[in-house]
C-alpha cells in the first residue's frame, strides 16, 4: 500500500496543517476529539497525543485498509486514547453530541455527499464544539500539483475534471466549503488561507517515487506509457520541480483553505 510506504514523509510534509487544525479547533487536552477521513493515521495521531490519556481520538476512513494501516501505526507509537472506524463521512455511526471537536485534514473534497456529509459532523460534534476543515486551494497557487500535472500533459490527454465531483481542488474556490457549512446549520463560519511550505528531508528521486504511487491519476497515466515514456516523463518531472529542493531537503510552497465553524 503506497499511501503507508511513504505514511512517515506524508506525516512530516503536512505537519503544519495538522497543527493549524489543532490551533483553529483550540483542541487540547482532555477533550474528545473526532477525525473524519484520517487516511492512515494523521491528524489523528498526533492529536491524541496531544490530548493526553484523559482525552481520546477517534480515526475514521471509508477505507478499511487505511483504518487498519492507522490502528498500527497507533499501536507502533503505543497510543491507547485512540479508537478506529471504519465508515463514510456521510454515514457517522456514532451518537449526537459526542465529541468535542470534529476535525478532517484533506478529506472533505472527497466526501460523497459533502451536504450529508457536514450535517453528519456537526450533529456528532457537542453544542458549541468546534468543526475545522482545511482543503487545497487552487491548483496554480499550488506548484505540488501543478507542474506535475503539466509535465503529463505533454505525454498523455489530461481530461478536464468536474469541478463538482471529488478531487483535490473541488472547494478551492473561496466560499465554497463555507458556505456548504453554513448551509449545513453551522454558526460562526471563519475561513482564511493558509500558507506553508511542504517541507522533508528527502530528494528529487524520492519525491518523485512518493509523488507517483500515491497519485492515482499517476500511476493510472503512468501505466499507459511505455518503459522509455515512463523514464522520460520522470525525469522531466523532477526537473520541473528542481528548484524547490536543495541538499535532499524538499521545500515547496502551497497554500489551502482552512475553515472553522461552531456547532449551535
Amino acid at each position: 500500500m503506497y499511501w503507508k510506504k511513504h505514511s512517515g514523509t506524508i506525516h512530516t510534509m503536512f505537519s503544519p496543517v495538522t497543527q493549524a487544525l489543532i490551533e483553529e479547533a483550540e483542541i487540547v487536552a482532555g477533550q474528545s476529539v473526532l477525525d473524519v477521513a484520517g487516511g492512515v493515521g494523521e491528524p489523528s495521531l498526533t492529536i491524541a497525543e496531544m490530548v493526553g490519556p484523559t482525552g481520546s481520538v477517534t480515526c475514521t476512513d471509508a477505507v478499511a485498509e487505511m483504518v487498519v494501516t492507522a490502528q498500527n501505526e497507533g499501536q507502533r507509537r503505543r497510543l491507547t486514547n485512540v479508537l478506529y472506524q471504519q465508515c463514510s463521512a456521510d454515514s457517522l455511526p456514532f451518537e449526537s453530541e459526542s465529541f468535542d471537536s470534529t476535525v478532517s485534514r484533506l478529506g472533505a473534497m472527497f466526501f460523497p455527499d459533502p451536504p450529508a456529509a457536514l450535517r453528519q459532523m456537526l450533529r456528532v460534534t457537542k453544542s458549541g464544539g468546534a468543526i475545522s476543515l482545511v482543503v487545497w486551494g487552487k491548483s496554480e497557487l499550488n506548484p505540488f500539483f501543478y507542474l506535475i500535472t503539466n509535465v503529463v500533459g505533454r505525454y498523455c490527454d489530461v481530461e478536464p475534471t468536474d469541478p463538482n465531483a471529488p478531487g483535490a481542488f473541488r472547494f478551492a474556490q473561496p466560499g465554497a466549503l463555507a458556505g456548504l457549512l453554513k448551509v449545513a446549520g453551522a454558526t460562526d463560519v471563519k475561513e482564511r488561507e493558509l500558507k506553508f511550505d511542504i517541507a522533508a528531508p528527502i530528494s528529487l528521486a524520492q519525491f518523485w517515487e512518493m509523488r507517483s504511487e500515491t497519485s492515482e491519476m499517476l500511476r493510472e497515466k503512468l501505466a499507459t506509457l511505455s518503459p522509455p515514456q515512463a523514464e522520460l516523463l520522470a525525469r522531466e518531472a523532477q526537473e520541473a520541480v528542481r528548484e524547490f529542493f536543495s541538499n535532499n531537503q524538499m521545500s515547496i510552497p502551497a497554500q489551502m483553505i482552512m475553515v472553522t465553524a461552531r456547532k449551535p
